[in-house]
């Protein structure tokens, strides 16, 4: 029985978590982005600010810093604070400093590379 056990130990470790290699598939991907500018305290317990973005936490946990690009202006590193009602999927939204700028910046087809996976 222990060594029964002590092979099923080892095939986990060697083999890693599903969930860990579903996520590793995901390194560059087409979001789509639109943005917020809600002022208030993030789902991670940060000030919403320039630098995050929200996502869906299934594929992108809280705290994954992404490159994103193909967003004009907005393209760059984010990290993912956030989560949002109408967020599912491979969706990210990015917070910008003014209503009006969110408005303009509109729904946007962007390459999201993951830099660093979360802990969620």
């Amino acid at each position: 029985m222990r060594r029964i056990l002590s092979i099923f130990c080892l095939a986990i470790l060697l083999c890693g978590s599903a969930e860990t290699r579903t996520r590793r598939h995901v390194r560059r991907e087409p979001f789509v982005a639109t943005a917020f500018a809600q002022r208030g305290i993030t789902r991670s317990g940060r000030p919403a600010r320039r630098g995050l973005v929200a996502a869906d936490t299934w594929v992108l946990p809280l705290g994954t810093k992404i490159r994103v690009r193909n967003a004009g202006q907005y393209s760059g590193t984010y990290t993912v604070a956030d989560t949002g009602s109408k967020v599912r999927g491979r969706h990210i939204d990015i917070f910008m400093p003014d209503r009006w700028k969110a408005r303009k910046f509109g729904k946007k087809i962007v390459e999201v590379k993951v830099l660093r996976w979360g802990e969620g």
